[in-house]
């Protein structure tokens, strides 16, 4: 199941009880009359804050100053004296070289070498660890892989929040007191005093914009003032809270993808060009064996197209008409000026630099090109706070 957040899916909307998954602590300061939520790892988030959010306008607070965002991943923590073996043995990635306040991007696989959930591995200390997981049942997967490691593996019901955009370190600077600035490398992570509380801090997110995470902890943070000393210190900086539907357009730029949206359990961290982040010379992980000798090509390229906005489920066809791919996201990229999205290929080819035909789910068919993706800042400048410039 995905997690679709395009114009459609904001009126395809059901009501369920709100009792069946998890409530937002800073609900009281961010629901609105217009709000839509969507469930993402068992958890309420807004995606939609109705006819008075502009998300155009909020894409380019994101981008000129910064956004905060009330999102849904969900923290799961790994301890114990075989915290690292387990690991290792469910990661793609090595473990055991972590140093205390790094994170990596790290996925999980399937025994058959499919996708099964990925995120942010953070080393919090001796042989404690955090997976900040994206959509599906991380932590059942890890109780099931647990048998024989001298590991717990517990919900320490931490809401995360995202100061995103490039104004975030001062925010961050003056949220904190001045602990947290420009010194604070990409993927670094520690505890800090935030108006008086402690809290884990992340530079990363999920916009591919210079940003930081915020991580609560549980029943003992005061999540309402939390917020508001938040919101305070970014006040002064022109910061926003928004919904995800800026972050969703500019994860796409990005070239950041969803789980369970962009790539699932039938493509392999090759096939999602993830290759980069799996180490098949560090030993036995779930899913190795089924990985070695497969073809290491990606499926997933981007897609633009100057006429229309690709949406998901639209197909991708050859020249002869054949049918290649799909799209499994798509949005209007305001700084390219085009419609963007992800095409997802039937087979492995040269299929980037080619032109092709796009039709979308009204039968309507129009040209475009495909291209490699991020679609744009490549060298990750921007996330990375080498490009300070404002677009």
């Amino acid at each position: 199941m995905g997690n679709f957040q395009e114009a459609a899916d904001l009126t395809k909307t059901v009501d369920i009880s709100a009792r069946r998954f998890e409530e937002s602590p800073f609900i009281e300061r961010t629901e609105g009359p217009g709000m839509v939520r969507g469930v993402y790892a068992g958890r309420y988030f807004a995606i939609y804050m109705g006819e008075d959010e502009d998300t155009i306008q909020k894409y380019w607070t994101l981008r000129r100053k910064a956004l905060i965002f009330d999102v849904p991943e969900k923290p799961v923590e790994i301890a114990g004296p075989d915290a690292v073996p387990f690991l290792e043995k469910i990661l793609t990635r090595k473990v055991a070289t972590m140093t205390e306040g790094r994170g990596y991007y790290a996925i999980a696989c399937t025994p058959q070498g499919g996708i099964f959930m990925d995120g942010v591995v953070f080393k919090l200390g001796e042989n404690r660890y955090w997976y900040v997981q994206a959509d599906g049942p991380f932590e059942t997967w890890l109780l099931a892989h647990s048998g024989g490691f001298d590991v717990t593996i517990t919900d320490p019901h931490s809401r995360v929040l995202q100061i995103q955009g490039p104004v975030s370190i001062e925010i961050m600077k003056a949220a904190s007191g001045g602990t947290i600035d420009e010194h604070m490398k990409y993927f670094r992570s520690g505890f800090f005093d935030i108006g008086g509380q402690e809290f884990y801090v992340s530079r990363t997110g999920f916009t591919n914009e210079l940003g930081f995470e915020i991580y609560c902890n549980g029943a003992a943070t005061d999540h309402l003032a939390l917020w508001d000393h938040l919101m305070a210190c970014g006040a002064p900086h022109g910061m926003e809270f928004s919904s995800t539907q800026a972050m969703t357009i500019r994860r796409i730029e990005g070239g950041i993808l969803g789980n369970l949206t962009d790539m699932d359990a039938t493509m392999t961290p090759f096939e999602a060009g993830l290759e980069p982040f799996v180490n098949m010379g560090k030993g036995d992980f779930i899913g190795r064996s089924a990985l070695e000798g497969r073809d290491r090509r990606s499926l997933l390229h981007g897609l633009t197209c100057q006429e229309a906005t690709p949406t998901s489920g639209s197909e991708i066809l050859d020249d002869g008409g054949e049918v290649v791919g799909h799209i499994t996201a798509g949005i209007p990229s305001p700084t390219l000026e085009c419609g963007i999205g992800y095409a997802r290929f039937v087979r492995p080819s040269d299929w980037v630099g080619r032109s092709m035909k796009l039709r979308l789910l009204d039968g309507k068919v129009f040209t475009a090109d495909i291209v490699e993706v991020p679609f744009f800042d490549r060298e990750k400048n921007i996330v990375r706070g080498v490009d300070r410039t404002i677009p």
